[in-house]
């Protein structure tokens, strides 16, 4: 009965090995949009060329070919704080040399825009180019990195550095306060004429009022 469990265990994980060994073929529509997918392209399916990337770690500094690959299917990693599978996505990307940049979920606008991003709250969340990766799976990642072409062994020159994590969405810095206005002095009033003294053209007997 144990061995009998056990084989039937081990044939499950055998068809999960399997499943994950299938191929992912890399699909670029007319608009240069790129998906991945265990389908083969049609034969007549015609490939548009890739569109560069402007992500900050797909600049200078990197080996000709690596940028190649990071400007046409960059990748964005989306963490939280206090979250183990981020952890390990990250550890993974850093060991195997991808460069990519980090974006954090902390504030409720973050988590808002990560929703209509990805149609959840979870994390982490992995983009490779338009390709969604939803949760931490160390075979998946890679078989997605494959496909999208990165190297299977770090090329980073030892001086690269990725770009430091920032928030999803941008934080607006709060406007200066403003000063109060000072009120301008009123003007002050002219003194009124001196009463006249003394007989005059209109007061001809010279009375005091």
């Amino acid at each position: 009965m144990k061995l009998k469990t056990h084989l039937s265990g081990l044939a499950l994980l055998l068809a999960a090995g399997a499943a994950l060994a299938q191929p992912v073929y890399r699909h670029v529509d007319k608009n240069g949009k790129v998906t991945f997918s265990d389908q083969p392209p049609a034969a007549n399916a015609q490939p548009a060329a890739p569109r560069g990337g402007s992500v900050a770690s797909a600049g200078a500094g990197l080996p000709y070919e690596l940028r190649q690959v990071a400007q046409r299917y960059p990748v964005t990693l989306y963490t939280s704080d206090e979250c183990g599978p981020c952890g390990a996505g990250r550890s993974l990307l850093v060991t195997r040399g991808i460069p990519f940049d980090e974006r954090t979920v902390k504030s409720n606008e973050d988590v808002e825009a990560l929703q209509r991003l990805s149609g959840q709250a979870s994390l982490p969340l992995l983009t490779i180019g338009s390709q969604q990766l939803k949760g931490f799976s160390d075979a998946e990642w890679s078989q997605y990195l494959d496909a999208a072409g990165y190297p299977k062994s770090g090329q980073l020159p030892a001086s690269y550095r990725n770009p430091p994590a920032q928030p999803l969405v941008a934080v607006q810095p709060a406007p200066a306060a403003q000063q109060p206005q000072r009120a301008a002095p009123a003007p002050s009033n002219p003194p009124p004429p001196a009463a006249a003294t003394g007989p005059t053209p209109s007061n001809p007997a010279g009375i005091k009022f």
